[in-house]
């Protein structure tokens, strides 16, 4: 297929992006061509429009940014064979290199030479996107495309979450944003005796509520490790997901922790974190882990189930849908906190 499509750019290195005619990409053997029905915004895509530090010394402008999407095949390399012309498709975004120490031993979500679609390559802010075929994800056709759209980044809250056991337990979400108003879900769905979500901004607590937070805290203005013990006896939660890079909320997530409890930090902080390593960490027993991206392919597995069987109704945190050319709103509103999940439609 040749021709013109529309297609989100990040024209420059510096603020904003702009709505451009582009080629329609091309497709090697192993690749196929998309029709993009729905893409949505990702805090990802929110550093990379803003041109802050970290997206000033990782990406290559001009390109077409985006990554989260659902669309229909409409072309297939020479070499597909699992995949056909017609096929309703999501993708895993990380591009692995297959042959480093930990592709080698099954983990390739943390493969160390790991490129993203979007970040480090052409993206699916687009009428259309070119995607190895070992990357895709087949969809029930009767999921929306919207949803479809948005297991990615849920598979980072399922990530995140189900790193450990959760049933029976207390389980305080720290940042609510998008992914963490999913993680809440997830919980919930995992059998989480108590779901605790934690923020600042009042839209994005009651977007957890509504997805099925027991209790919702404002941090701003209620002491959270004090609400945190009263809800738990006095002994902390089970289980911490630190979804908001702030070192304030950060340490406090440490502080609420039970002895023993698990702490998943999925969020990125900008700078150094100071932490009570001594009391908080050791003398706890804590155990801390760093969460990066999907389990390839179990998380996926497990969200794609999750939303099949109506265990987790992703409908509440989808605040927002917007043609392609009006992108800007979409961007507005993630950086103002007013919504949940905003979706594109090309």
């Amino acid at each position: 297929m040749s021709g013109k499509m529309n297609a989100v750019v990040k024209h420059h290195r510096g603020p904003g992006a702009e709505l451009r005619k582009v080629q329609i990409p091309e497709i090697g053997d192993e690749e196929v061509l998309i029709k993009v029905k729905a893409t949505s915004i990702c805090g990802t895509d929110v550093h990379i429009y803003n041109w802050d530090d970290w997206s000033a010394g990782r990406v290559h402008p001009p390109y077409v940014f985006g990554h989260e999407f659902s669309g229909e095949i409409v072309k297939t390399g020479e070499k597909v064979i699992n995949f056909s012309i017609g096929d309703y498709v999501s993708a895993e975004t990380h591009l692995i290199c297959g042959h480093c120490p930990q592709c080698l031993t099954g983990q390739y979500h943390i493969c160390e030479n790991t490129k993203i679609i979007g970040v480090d390559t052409q993206g699916c802010f687009a009428e259309y996107v070119a995607i190895p075929a070992a990357n895709l994800w087949r969809n029930p056709e009767e999921m929306p495309t919207d949803i479809a759209s948005v297991q990615e980044p849920m598979g980072n809250a399922v990530h995140t979450v189900l790193n450990g056991s959760v049933a029976g337990k207390t389980v305080a979400v720290i940042g609510c944003g998008p992914i963490g108003v999913m993680a809440v879900g997830v919980a919930k769905a995992a059998g989480a005796s108590q779901v605790l979500a934690f923020d600042l901004n009042e839209y994005r607590l009651n977007l957890a509520g509504k997805m099925g937070a027991t209790t919702v805290i404002n941090s701003a203005e209620t002491d959270p490790v004090k609400r945190a013990k009263e809800l738990t006896n006095g002994h902390g939660v089970d289980v911490v997901c630190e979804m908001s890079g702030h070192p304030v909320a950060m340490d406090q997530g440490f502080k609420m922790i039970t002895n023993g409890g698990r702490v998943s930090i999925l969020s990125l902080p900008a700078g150094p974190v100071s932490l009570d390593v001594t009391n908080d960490i050791v003398f706890k027993g804590v155990q801390v882990q760093g969460i990066t991206g999907r389990k390839m392919y179990e998380t996926w597995q497990q969200v794609s189930r999750l939303l099949h069987s109506g265990q987790v109704d992703l409908t509440p945190m989808i605040t927002h849908h917007f043609p392609l050319e009006d992108f800007e709103k979409g961007f507005q509103l993630m950086n103002e906190g007013n919504c949940g999940k905003v979706v594109l439609h090309p």
